[in-house]
């Protein structure tokens, strides 16, 4: 694994998100909860809707354009709807959190 250290988890507001900016695109952060993050890539699969400005609930982030829920630990669209998320992985040490940039692919502009 290759860990990026993106910063004190205080920075993350409590079930908010923050976008990461990788060299290989964007990474939404969320923390539903004071000692927990996840991590997926930022664009919903049906209209490429920002999921970081989603609203965050339970385990799940609602996308912003059109209502569809995912799963922040599976990826997988809830309910009715069909698709998932990239998931990355996640790690909180000593405040600070970790994502594991190893599994990022390029994403398209």
């Amino acid at each position: 694994m290759n860990w990026l250290d993106i910063g004190p988890i205080e920075q993350i507001p409590l079930h908010g998100a923050r976008v990461v900016k990788t060299q290989q695109g964007c990474v939404a952060i969320f923390r539903p909860t004071d000692n927990e993050v996840f991590a997926t890539a930022d664009r919903c699969p049906h209209k490429g809707g920002p999921l970081s400005e989603g609203i965050v609930h339970g385990r799940s982030v609602t996308c912003p354009l059109h209502n569809w829920v995912f799963s922040l630990e599976t990826g997988q669209a809830q309910g009715a709807d069909d698709g998932t998320i990239e998931t990355y992985a996640t790690r909180i040490e000593n405040g600070r959190i970790f994502l594991d940039v190893s599994r990022l692919k390029r994403q398209a502009a």
